[in-house]
């Protein structure tokens, strides 16, 4: 037979785990998204420690938690998700840093310095081949088809 305490270790330790790369990848990553599926992973962290600490008490308090924890997080996507699309069609993308115009006022301006300003290039537009005039095609392209 195995120690119960052995399996709550376990589960805390897997929920600590958890948590932590939850909250590495909150702090690290920059795209709304993926902090946001941090922060889910930080909380499922919480809810299995809470569902071991009950059951190694034979109380169904940790479990009842996780319900309310549950139910909170189905409304917080809901509210994020929303959230999410408001700020994309506002801002074009889903980088945080992009968000300067939307800061309060009196913030200073948040500037990156390890991604250098995204340069304009001219705009490259297709050419088509003039009439009557064979394109050039490339002998390997025809090697490799099966219908020529």
């Amino acid at each position: 037979m195995t120690d119960p305490d052995s399996f709550l270790q376990n589960y805390l330790r897997l929920g600590a785990i958890l948590f932590a790369l939850g909250l590495i990848g909150f702090i690290v990553r920059r795209n709304v998204i993926v902090m946001f599926l941090c922060a889910e992973m930080m909380l499922q962290g919480v809810s299995l420690s809470l569902v071991a600490w009950g059951r190694h008490h034979n109380d169904w308090g940790g479990q009842s938690l996780v319900a309310f924890i549950i139910a909170i997080a189905a409304c917080e996507a809901g509210i994020a998700l929303v959230l999410f699309l408001m700020l994309c069609k506002q801002a074009g993308n889903l980088d945080v840093v992009s968000w300067q115009s939307i800061r309060e006022p009196g913030n200073r301006a948040y500037v990156d310095h390890e991604i250098p300003a995204e340069t304009l290039d001219e705009e490259v537009w297709p050419t088509l081949t003039p009439a009557g005039i064979d394109p050039g095609i490339d002998p390997e392209d025809t090697i490799y088809r099966t219908h020529v």
